[in-house]
C-alpha cells in the first residue's frame, strides 16, 4: 500500500514503523529512503515533486530535505469542475476553483440518447475550456512542476492546451469533484512525503492478518 505523509511527521512515522516491526534498518538508494524491518516488513519513501535525496539515511533529516519548490502548481480537473493553483513554496500565489455542470448518463435510446450524448460531451468541452482557460491565465508562464488531479482524462484535454508547458509530477491526485476544500487537500497531499509500505505476512496490516 501507498501512504502520503506530511514531511513534518515523518520521523514519527519512521519510529511507529520500526516499534510496530522490531526495528528498522535504514540505507539511501536512487534518491529514496528504505527501511527494512526484522520481520521482513519494508518501506521505500520518495521525496515530493520528482526530487531525489542525497543525504544521510535518517528519518529527520529525509523529513527535513521534503522542501516544497520556489514556485509550483497544482491541477485538478473533473467533468464537474477544476481547481488550479499557483504557490511559492508552502504559500498559494494565486488560485480558481470553478464548478461546471455535465449532464450524467441517460437510459434513453436511439436519437434522444445521441442528442443527450452530443449535449453532454458539448458541456464537458466547455468545463475543459474554462479549465484551460484559467490554467494558463494562472500557471500560463510557469515554468515549475505542477501536481496534476482528477479525471486523467479530463486532465488530458486541459494540458492539450499549448499555452501549458510545465511540467507534471507524480502522485496522481485521485480527487472527487474540486472544491476549495479538496484543493487545500490536494495541496497538502502534493507535499507529502510517498512512502510504499509492504508488511510481511502475519504482522499487523499485511493481507489476511487479523
Amino acid at each position: 500500500m501507498t501512504v502520503l505523509v506530511p514531511a513534518s511527521r515523518f520521523e514519527r512515522w519512521a519510529t511507529n514503523f520500526a516499534a510496530r516491526h522490531g526495528g528498522s534498518d535504514l540505507v539511501v538508494r536512487d534518491g529514496h529512503l528504505l527501511g527494512r524491518a526484522p520481520d521482513g516488513s519494508t518501506f521505500a519513501a520518495r521525496q515530493p515533486f520528482a526530487t531525489t535525496y542525497a543525504g544521510a539515511a535518517d528519518a529527520g533529516e529525509f523529513g527535513a530535505a521534503a522542501v516544497p519548490p520556489g514556485e509550483w502548481g497544482v491541477l485538478l480537473v473533473r467533468k464537474g469542475g477544476f481547481a488550479v493553483a499557483l504557490l511559492a513554496g508552502a504559500d498559494v500565489v494565486e488560485s480558481k476553483v470553478g464548478q461546471r455542470h455535465v449532464q450524467g448518463r441517460t437510459k434513453a435510446g436511439g436519437q434522444s440518447q445521441q442528442r443527450f450524448a452530443r449535449r453532454r460531451d458539448n458541456q464537458a468541452r466547455q468545463a475543459y475550456e474554462a479549465a484551460a482557460e484559467h490554467a494558463a491565465r494562472i500557471l500560463g508562464d510557469h515554468r515549475g512542476v505542477v501536481v496534476a488531479g482528477g479525471d486523467h482524462g479530463a486532465v488530458d484535454e486541459v494540458l492539450a492546451d499549448p499555452r501549458l508547458r510545465f511540467t507534471v509530477v507524480g502522485p496522481w491526485l485521485p480527487v472527487p469533484d474540486p472544491r476549495r476544500s479538496v484543493l487545500e487537500q490536494a495541496v497538502a497531499d502534493a507535499s507529502s512525503i510517498q512512502v510504499e509500505v509492504v508488511n510481511a505476512p502475519g504482522t499487523p496490516g499485511a493481507p489476511g492478518s487479523s
